[in-house]
C-alpha cells in the first residue's frame, strides 16, 4: 500500500517515505548541470573563437532542439518506463556535450558545434521525472504532493542559481572546457543514481489511449501562461545584465540575479510548508503581475543597482508560489499515463518564452534603455495574466477522467 502523508506534515516527513531521499538525490546532481551548461558552453565557444554572437546562436540551437525533442522523450518516458529511456537519453546527451568539448577544442568547423550541441536535447526533464515519482507516490494525498510540488520548485531555482556560478569557477581556474566537462559527469552520474531507486518508479504505461495533453481540457491556455512566464525569466536575465553593464557593474549582474532566484527559492519552501487554502493560480499571477513592476520602478526612480537587486529579491518571491500552482494544475488535468509529456509540454513553452523573452529584452534594451526595458518583463507577468482571467485557467479542474472515456 502507498504511503500517505497528512496534510500537517511538512518536508521531514515528506522525505520519510521510503526511497525518497534517495531518488531526490540522485535526481539534484543529474539536475545542478542545468545551470551548467550554457555558461559553460558561452565561455567555452567565446573563449576559443573570440566570437559571443556565435557562442549564442549555439546555445539557442540547443535551447530550440530542447524544446522540439523534450515532449518526444517525454512520452516514451510514460510508455517504457524513467530507467528504461531516461539513462540512453542521458547518454546521447552527454556524448552530445562532449562532442561539443572536442570540437571546440581542435578547432572543428563551426557547423559542428551547432551539431554536437543539438544533441544535448536528448536531455530527459529531470525535475519532471522528479515530479512524477511525487505523483506516483503521493496521488491520495493532495497536501502533501504540494509540499512536494514546492520542493521541487525550489530545487529548480537553487540549482539554476549555483550552476553558473560552479560553471564560471570552473572554466576560469582550470581550463575553459571544465564546466561542460564537470556538467556531462554530474549528469550522468546523478541520472545513474535516479534511475536506480526501482521501487519509487512509476510503473510504465503502455501506449496510451487518452487524449494528448494539447488536446486535454485546460492544457492549452495552462501553456499559454507558462509561456508568458518564461518570457519573464528570460527578459529579466537579459535586462538586468545590460542594466549592470551601463551601471559599470557588469561582473555583479550574476549575483544580482542569483538575489531573484534566493528569494524564488525561498518563497517556495515557505509556501509549501504553509499549504495556504484557496490560493488559485489568478492570484498567483496577480502577485506575479504586481511584484514584477518592482524592477522597473527601482531602476527608473532609484537608478541604483542595490535598489534593483533588493526590488528582484522580493518580486522573485512571486515566481515558486506561481510554478507550484501551475504545475499542480498540470498534473491535475494531465492523463496519468501522459503526466510526463504534459509537465515536458510544460517545459517547452517556458523555454520558448524564455527565447522570446530574450530577444525582446534585448532589444528594448538596446534601442530603448535598459531601464524602459524593464517594462517587457513587468509586461510579460501582465500577458499571463490576462490569459488566465479571460481563459479561467485557474478554476477548479476538470474530470480528466470523464474526459479520456470520451475520447
Amino acid at each position: 500500500m502507498t504511503p500517505v502523508l497528512s496534510t500537517t506534515s511538512g518536508y521531514r516527513r515528506l522525505f520519510a517515505l521510503p526511497g525518497a531521499r534517495a531518488f531526490t538525490a540522485g535526481n539534484l546532481l543529474a539536475r545542478l548541470p542545468m545551470g551548467m551548461f550554457s555558461v559553460s558552453a558561452v565561455v567555452m565557444i567565446a573563449g576559443s573563437r573570440g566570437s559571443y554572437a556565435l557562442a549564442g546562436a549555439v546555445t539557442a540551437t540547443g535551447l530550440a532542439a530542447t524544446a522540439l525533442a523534450g515532449p518526444w522523450v517525454a512520452r516514451l518516458v510514460d510508455r517504457h518506463g524513467q530507467a528504461r529511456v531516461a539513462v540512453p537519453a542521458t547518454l546521447a546527451s552527454v556524448l552530445g556535450s562532449l562532442a561539443l568539448l572536442l570540437c571546440v577544442r581542435y578547432g572543428a568547423p563551426d557547423w559542428t558545434l551547432f551539431a554536437a550541441y543539438a544533441g544535448t536535447a536528448a536531455t530527459p526533464n529531470i525535475g519532471g521525472l522528479s515530479r512524477a515519482r511525487w505523483a506516483h507516490l503521493l496521488h491520495d494525498d493532495p497536501g502533501a504532493l504540494h509540499t512536494a510540488n514546492s520542493f521541487e520548485q525550489a530545487a529548480d531555482e537553487l540549482c539554476f542559481m549555483l550552476g553558473p556560478v560552479l560553471a564560471s569557477f570552473l572554466t576560469g581556474t582550470f581550463f575553459p572546457e571544465a564546466g561542460t566537462l564537470t556538467g556531462a559527469v554530474l549528469l550522468l552520474t546523478g541520472m545513474l543514481l535516479f534511475t536506480a531507486q526501482r521501487a519509487t518508479e512509476p510503473p510504465p504505461r503502455g501506449r496510451s489511449q487518452a487524449r494528448p495533453p494539447l488536446r486535454t481540457p485546460g492544457i492549452p491556455p495552462l501553456l499559454a501562461c507558462f509561456t508568458a512566464t518564461g518570457a519573464v525569466f528570460g527578459s529579466m536575465e537579459v535586462v538586468t545584465i545590460a542594466y549592470a553593464d551601463a551601471q559599470g557593474h557588469r561582473t555583479a549582474a550574476g549575483a544580482v540575479l542569483a538575489l531573484q532566484a534566493a528569494g524564488s527559492c525561498a518563497a517556495g519552501l515557505v509556501y509549501g510548508a504553509l499549504k495556504p487554502a484557496g490560493i488559485r493560480l489568478g492570484h498567483c499571477l496577480t502577485g506575479m503581475a504586481a511584484l514584477m513592476a518592482l524592477p522597473w520602478a527601482a531602476a527608473g526612480l532609484a537608478g541604483s543597482l542595490w535598489a534593483l537587486a533588493g526590488a528582484l529579491l522580493v518580486a522573485g518571491m512571486a515566481t515558486a508560489p506561481t510554478m507550484v500552482t501551475a504545475m499542480t494544475l498540470v498534473q491535475r488535468r494531465t492523463p496519468a499515463d501522459r503526466l510526463n509529456e504534459g509537465m515536458s509540454l510544460m517545459v517547452t513553452g517556458l523555454l520558448t518564452g524564455v527565447a522570446c523573452g530574450s530577444a525582446t529584452g534585448g532589444w528594448a534594451a538596446e534601442h530603448l534603455s535598459p531601464t524602459a526595458a524593464y517594462a517587457v518583463p513587468a509586461g510579460a507577468a501582465a500577458l499571463a495574466l490576462g490569459v488566465a482571467a479571460l481563459t479561467r485557467v485557474g478554476g477548479v479542474p476538470p474530470d480528466v477522467a470523464a474526459d479520456d472515456a470520451a475520447a
